[in-house]
């Protein structure tokens, strides 16, 4: 009986409260497969089958072959605050577990149909039975080891939660996005999903993480490239998409903590700036990142359905995201590759040394200030010789004749306008109009953060007259171009004396640029657009308008110089625009070319 306070204050009934509740965890028939999959998973299922009847809101079935329940858990299961995973408060500062194994059970089975059929072992099977809430039988019914939910008739009691449900279309993509996310946490589980008794998702348990990428976007995988920090307390692994394969649209982007999908849209914004001047505006690349962190360092509940999270040390994740994501970004498998995609990448792809197979050892080795040649063949030996091909050293290294300084890649220009590098793998192709704005961006960003560069004074100045939009945009950057070097005095209405300019290199042409520049800065482009201050406006520009251009000869000297100041960036692989500075081509794509893959 309801106990009745004096103002008219009663005590609800179970039932009633359990309604209620399931407000906070069932917004639709996606909740109640998330909620469900996630407990056969904590359960240790090897597979996990759902099925749907239009979209979920007539029946939904979930079944697993994990550990099951026995009689007794089974009924504490359908009663609120049953749970198998937290003991103490203390348990929920370091939750492990997708879910709390029956948490759900009960704000399900108040506002459906519902039925429980578990079995530790097929001696023990009980089906129980809960109309909205009210538990009408719990019988012993044999079955196999495991659990099956059904749940019917989804908000039957509750009209106005049930109008607000969408098409059975939609509740159905709901449902199949909410397992994507459980099947990408847990590559090592199978899972089907079936609707109207079709077939829309049939995972079997994948090797990997990358594995089960490829079951669901098989076109995606191989254009991931790996993510993996240097370790710490917080450590950030994954994959993040190829600047150049990424699209203005339709990049898929999921990250987790501690194996448990999370959203945070700052945190993708992040991740968008690591990508900033490899990509295009508007561009955002896929990825796929897990962020692993001591369980007690991020609180899981702040969300009611857990969707959200909260870190502890914000800083130190976002700051592990964004080196992580920047260091895969510089390794040279993320520029562009030559051919058709091969198997989907790991995690040295792009690095590994070869096992032999007619691509030359490198003469030496790099020394310590320039690391990055380690992947390259060393060119002409100190007597002017180009080098020669090592022979194969044993398992130990030991009898390898002695081996003469490394010389650094040797290089040819293509056309006046590609630079070529044999690397232990196969070539690169460098862009050296593209390679070169790289690195005068980087070099001009340095110069602002140094407090600005140096000049050269001009034999005989320039005279400059501009129209009036580009003479108030002059007006507006002199502050900034005289940080770099262009030293300019007003000589009447719209007229400027340059004096002084900067000399990033040989061939750089001061009036050219500059006259470039400020008519760009004044109109607008699509590059000049995309900056976040005045600063990236500048550098942006004056890295197009001063690089050599493709077409120009350049001096052997000239292309190991911008060779060695490219691969000094720290991303030389890719240019401003968010185009690729270099392309590899790869021995085995080579060897399939010519008939011998």
């Amino acid at each position: 009986m309801n106990r009745r306070g004096a103002g008219g204050v009663q005590i609800l009934p179970d039932h009633v409260a359990n309604q209620i509740a399931a407000g906070e965890v069932v917004e639709r028939p996606a909740s109640v497969v998330k909620e469900l999959a996630e407990n056969a998973v904590d359960a240790g299922a090897r597979r996990v089958e759902v099925a749907l009847r239009n979209g979920g809101k007539t029946e939904i079935r979930v079944s697993d072959d994990g550990s099951g329940m026995n009689r007794e858990d089974a009924v504490l299961a359908l009663d609120r605050h049953a749970t198998s995973k937290i003991r103490s408060v203390d348990d929920l500062r370091s939750v492990r577990s997708f879910g709390f194994r029956g948490e759900a059970l009960p704000s399900i089975a108040a506002v459906s149909r519902f039925e429980l059929h578990t079995a530790l072992s097929p001696e023990e099977g009980v089906r129980a039975r809960v109309d909205f809430g009210r538990i009408r039988s719990v019988d012993d019914v044999p079955r196999r080891r495991g659990t099956t939910v059904t749940v019917r008739a989804l908000f039957h009691d509750l009209p106005a939660r049930a109008k607000f449900l969408r098409s059975a279309a939609a509740e159905t993509r709901a449902a199949g996005e909410a397992l994507v996310l459980l099947a990408l946490a847990n590559p090592a589980v199978g899972f089907r999903l079936e609707s109207n008794r079709r077939v829309s998702m049939d995972l079997a348990p994948a090797r990997d993480w990358l594995g089960r990428v490829g079951q669901l976007w098989g076109d995606l995988a191989p254009t991931l490239i790996p993510v993996e920090d240097a370790g710490g307390p917080v450590r950030v692994r994954g994959f993040i998409q190829r600047p150049d394969a990424a699209r203005a649209r339709g990049g898929r982007r999921y990250t987790f903590v501690n194996g448990r999908p999370f959203r945070d849209a700052a945190l993708l914004r992040l991740v968008d700036d690591a990508f900033r001047t490899t990509v295009m505006e508007g561009v955002r690349p896929s990825l796929f990142l897990r962020i692993e962190t001591p369980p007690a360092a991020v609180d899981v509940n702040v969300h009611p359905a857990k969707a959200e999270v909260r870190f502890r040390d914000r800083e130190s994740v976002e700051a592990a995201v964004r080196a992580a994501v920047r260091a895969a970004l510089a390794r040279l498998d993320s520029t562009k590759p030559l051919g058709i995609p091969g198997d989907a990448p790991d995690a040295g792809r792009g690095l590994r040394t070869p096992s032999g197979g007619g691509v030359a050892k490198p003469r030496g080795e790099p020394p310590a200030e320039m690391p990055q040649f380690a992947l390259f063949v060393s060119g002409r030996d100190d007597a002017g010789g180009p080098g020669e091909p090592g022979a194969d050293a044993g398992a130990s290294g030991q009898g390898a004749e002695t081996e003469a300084p490394f010389a650094g890649p040797e290089l040819w220009q293509l056309h006046d306008r590609y630079i070529l590098a044999a690397t232990r793998e196969g070539l690169l192709i460098v862009d050296q109009h593209s390679a070169h704005e790289r690195v005068l961006y980087e070099e001009i960003m340095a110069r602002f953060e140094a407090g600005g560069g140096t000049s050269q004074a001009l034999l005989f100045p320039v005279t400059l007259q501009f129209s009036p939009p580009e003479a108030e945009a002059l007006e507006d950057l002199a502050g900034l171009l005289a940080r770099q070097g262009f030293e300019l005095e007003p000589f009447g209405e719209r007229t400027w004396i340059l004096t002084a300019a900067p000399q990033p290199h040989a061939r750089f042409d001061a009036e050219g640029c500059l006259r470039e520049m400020v008519r760009e800065l004044a109109e607008g482009s699509p590059l000049v657009n995309a900056a976040r201050s005045q600063h990236e406006r500048v550098a942006m520009s004056m890295a197009c308008k001063g690089a050599i251009k493709a077409g120009e000869q350049i001096s052997p000297e000239e292309a190991r110089e911008l060779f060695d100041r490219l691969f000094a960036t720290p991303l030389p692989g890719h240019d401003v625009h968010g185009r690729p500075t270099i392309v590899r081509l790869s021995v085995e794509e080579l060897d399939r070319r010519f008939g011998r893959g």
